[in-house]
């Protein structure tokens, strides 16, 4: 019954040993550094901070005299070291560190929207060198998405060239050509985005990287128009608003996972395992949609005309596939060049004795 714990105990020893070990470069490069804000960077507890601050303090080299043991001072919250002991350099990355650490800066390197790839690229190599052949296995890092779409875009945001560009607008199941004046490339929810002015929209537009089918730079600089705004994206792409269409669907256990990934108004319980959800859409024609590629569990409360827009064109679905298939006439003569058997009906419906 102890063991697990006895192992649980080593590991938090183990833990504490290298926070302990590299919280003295950290504060000699921070002299004066508040408590709390430590804390936030080495990711413990104020509490948790103070008690190694303690430890420290008998803490030293051979001889074990107060001249020996790291010393610190306090200034209210904020603390400085004031002798280190020797313990002045941080540890070295392990392998598993140091690749995690690699693929990260790559990952944020291949990332639109970061403000200064040069510094990213920079930290990137003075690790790779650093460790040496701790990263030398090789490691590919590709965003979700078109890659060469995205370069694209982000060739053109970082060199200040407008674009024309094919694009799906999923609202609308439409395709579209565009001419527009790229502001910055940046990732929302894990998607690569363009925003741009759009001469056609005469206004600020999201362009979602994977939905667009091509793109051309044009021969002439991108002009963003003094009243252009960045959209404030903190809270994600769509913001509902009381001015768009509310739609209220009756679904079942298996389409739960709308409420997860759909912002709603509302969700309650109703009979057995349905639920009500009621959420903000940007149009009735993406809703119809929407609604038609979920399950059988799913049902239209409201809007009236969304069910019947939703009816109709499941009905106009059916009926397409109860009109029967084109009969194929046969020619008389067998594949294999020989008349068919006595008696075998026709496909001709004249020699079938049908009526044309």
């Amino acid at each position: 019954m102890t063991r697990p714990a006895a192992r649980g105990g080593s590991r938090t020893s183990a833990d504490r040993l290298a926070r302990l070990l590299n919280l003295v470069p950290y504060l000699l490069a921070r002299p004066g550094i508040e408590i709390a804000e430590a804390a936030g960077d080495l990711g413990v507890t104020e509490r948790q901070l103070r008690e190694d601050l303690e430890l420290l303090w008998v803490c030293g080299l051979p001889g074990y005299g107060p001249g020996d043991l790291i010393d610190m001072a306090f200034d209210g919250d904020r603390v400085t070291i004031t002798y280190d002991a020797g313990i002045d350099r941080p540890l070295r990355l392990t392998p598993d560190e140091a690749l995690a650490l690699v693929v990260a800066l790559r990952m944020l390197a291949e990332t639109p929207g970061v403000a200064n790839r040069e510094a990213v690229e920079r930290a990137l190599a003075k690790i790779e060198d650093a460790a040496g052949d701790l990263v030398g296995a090789p490691v590919a890092v590709r965003l979700p998405g078109d890659t060469r779409q995205v370069e694209a875009l982000r060739a053109a945001v970082e060199g200040g060239r407008a674009l024309r560009i094919t694009y799906y607008t999923a609202a609308r199941d439409e395709t579209t050509e565009r001419t527009i004046d790229p502001l910055r490339m940046l990732m929302v929810g894990g998607r690569a985005y363009v925003e741009a002015w759009c001469r056609r929209a005469e206004a600020v537009r999201l362009f979602r990287a994977d939905r667009i089918d091509a793109v051309a730079e044009l021969d002439e600089p991108a002009v963003v128009p003094p009243q252009a705004r960045p959209h404030d994206l903190t809270e994600g792409v769509f913001r509902p608003s009381a001015d768009l269409p509310l739609i209220t669907l009756r679904i079942g256990r298996g389409e739960r996972w709308i409420t997860e990934y759909y912002p709603c108004e509302r969700v309650e319980a109703g009979d057995g395992d349905q639920w009500l959800v009621s959420l903000r859409v940007t149009d009735l024609g993406w809703a119809r949609r929407f609604v038609l590629g979920l399950g059988p569990e799913v049902s239209v409360v409201s809007p009236v005309e969304l069910a019947e827009q939703v009816r109709a064109t499941a009905a106009a679905a059916l009926e397409a596939y109860a009109v029967p298939a084109p009969t194929v006439a046969s020619d008389p003569i067998g594949s294999d060049g020989a008349e068919p058997p006595t008696g075998a009906p026709s496909a001709d419906p004249a020699v079938a004795g049908q009526p044309r």
